[in-house]
């Protein structure tokens, strides 16, 4: 064996000496899916949240049974906590056990943690069928949630069929979401596939995501973001917004989405604000390398967003939109009007660009409409341009 080989072999094994194994079932964890294991998952976080070295908390195969449950990091000794899951997390059938608290699943204040593997299977589809006929339900509760956290890691992770919201990251910093699976019906209502919002560099990469709203939502307060390598579909798309509801909002900038195909969706690459007074901005995005298979409004920005006109009739959005480049974007359109850029009449867009964007409707020329934009166009060969 050469010393190189040497050297490594008692690296790695130093490397596992040091990573301490929680097995959930230990704790008292069962695999049935009957019995909830909440306590148990807690008590397994405790341990590894305590260990001053790097542990992991290990999930084997079955089926767990979780009910509300929080993982707090503001007291954690270690920096390094990896869940490995082999298992199925599974929510309560009875929507009225989480209904209303907001999320399922909550990590808060915790760092260096990342999740490996493994199904979260929210069961919402009760609820869905609640909402549907109209009755007095629940809001729902987000599946997986991630607050005030930073250099987080999920990889290989299942999310499905969650009463609301799948993926939540509010106010974190060094994200890596990567080759995940959401999965949900594209009639099930505001089940947003990932959510972010008040954080900075987060990144998205090659997953799958289909649900019943968007399939990555980005909210106020979000700087630095990279999306690449999304399949999306079912869904209402990739949208940054809605924004401006507040008079005075965080804006959002620097945003990176590039290589997405988008598939039967209502939307493709979208920016939506409220039509109202805000302090908010958009600027700094480029969207880049991008299929459109059948998408009813593959480019849109709609600056008068005011869903049955309440709360800002004939008002203009105050969210300021810069400095948007569309790029390598082609494919078919479900609609004539292939791009709309509806901009603000108190604060136009400008620095559009549209760059090679080839978008035909029933194998024809596909249209284009602008309001209040300014930019440039170049390369169009079955799309007219507006700009």
């Amino acid at each position: 064996m050469s010393p190189l080989a040497i050297f490594f072999f008692f690296f790695f094994n130093l490397s596992l000496a040091k990573n301490t194994i929680y097995n959930v079932q230990n704790y008292g964890a069962k695999s049935n899916g009957k019995i909830d294991s909440s306590k148990a998952f807690l008590s397994a976080w405790g341990s590894a949240c305590a260990s001053t070295s790097a542990s992991t908390i290990y999930v084997p195969r079955g089926i767990y049974l979780i009910r509300k449950i929080y993982f707090n990091g503001q007291t954690c000794k270690s920096n390094a906590i990896t869940i490995r899951i082999d298992g199925t997390l599974l929510a309560p059938s009875d929507y009225n056990v989480i209904g209303n608290d907001g999320n399922w699943i909550t990590f808060e204040n915790v760092n260096g943690v990342s999740i490996y593997g493994g199904i979260f299977d929210g069961q919402g589809a009760s609820l869905w069928t609640c909402k549907k006929s109209q009755k007095n339900c629940p809001i729902g509760t987000t599946a997986l949630a991630f607050y005030n956290s930073n250099n987080i890691v999920m990889n290989g992770v299942i999310v499905q069929n969650s009463q609301m919201f799948h993926i939540l990251v509010d106010g974190c910093h060094n994200a890596m979401i990567q080759g995940v699976k959401v999965l949900a019906p594209g009639n099930s209502p505001n089940t947003d596939g990932i959510h972010v919002q008040s954080s900075s560099g987060v990144s998205i990469r090659n997953s799958n995501i289909g649900t019943g709203d968007d399939c990555i939502s980005i909210g106020p307060g979000n700087s630095n973001l990279w999306i690449e390598g999304i399949a999306c579909g079912p869904g209402h798309g990739i949208s940054i917004g809605s924004l401006g509801w507040e008079s005075k909002e965080q804006g959002v900038q620097n945003v990176t989405v590039k290589t997405v195909t988008f598939t039967g969706t209502q939307n493709g690459v979208r920016v939506k604000t409220w039509a109202r007074p805000s302090s908010g901005f958009v600027r700094h995005v480029l969207f880049q390398h991008i299929v459109m298979s059948n998408v009813q409004n593959p480019i849109i920005i709609d600056q008068n967003y005011c869903p049955n006109h309440e709360s800002c009739p004939h008002q203009g959005s105050g969210v300021k939109i810069s400095d948007v480049t569309y790029q390598d974007i082609h494919g078919t359109s479900a609609t004539e009007v292939a791009v709309k850029l509806d901009c603000s009449k108190t604060n136009p867009c400008s620095g559009i660009t549209l760059d090679n964007v080839n978008l035909s409707y029933k194998n024809g020329r596909a249209e284009s409409s602008c309001v209040n934009a300014a930019g440039k166009a170049s390369g169009f060969k079955e799309l007219t341009s507006c700009l």
